[in-house]
């Protein structure tokens, strides 16, 4: 039982070392600030660890870990617990930005920041939705399975998240100006 469980142990840890930056980039994404984040995945692994045996076997550990984080940040949503983006969200709005190059990484660092503002302000399920399908690059049947919904669900969701995320006037624009966004 010994070698088992370090079989056991050997897999674990091999899937966590491989998946942690895309465990950490969902979990950034769905709770919009790095250390929630970090407290999602390091949560998440704990169940996933328990049940491992049974989740290495699964046909998809990957989507069953993810299920696993999407209903740890559902329950904390439920907890009315609140995801804060970014502190002080309307100090600078009285400053305009020049436009710059597409190449400009502090233009594309500005360009997130505008992105994870607008993110932030999604929505729990809308977040999750454009999360999934479009950062995890997910179809709408895994994403679906990953939420624990519906396809229609997943397409409503999402198409009203990208609706809200398009309206906003600074990622709209930045948008349009080449498509870094």
């Amino acid at each position: 039982m010994g070698v088992r469980k370090q079989v056991g142990d050997r897999e674990f840890h091999d899937f966590v070392v491989g998946r942690w930056p895309r465990l950490m980039r969902t979990a950034f994404l769905l709770t919009g600030e790095q250390h929630a984040a970090e407290d999602l995945v390091q949560s998440t692994l704990e169940q996933v660890y328990v049940a491992w045996h049974k989740v290495a076997l699964a046909d998809a550990p990957e989507a069953y870990v993810r299920r696993v984080m999407i209903n740890a940040h559902a329950r904390r949503y439920r907890r009315k617990l609140r995801e804060v983006l970014l502190p002080g969200g309307s100090r600078n709005a009285g400053l305009t930005h020049e436009v710059a190059d597409i190449g400009d990484r502090i233009a594309q660092a500005d360009d997130r920041h505008t992105l994870l503002k607008a993110l932030a302000q999604l929505p729990a399920r809308q977040r999750e939705a454009v999360v999934l399908r479009y950062w995890e690059d997910l179809t709408e049947t895994q994403t679906a399975e990953a939420m624990g919904c519906s396809v229609g669900t997943v397409k409503s969701n999402a198409a009203k998240g990208i609706a809200k995320l398009r309206a906003v006037p600074g990622l709209a624009e930045k948008v349009t100006q080449g498509g870094r966004t």
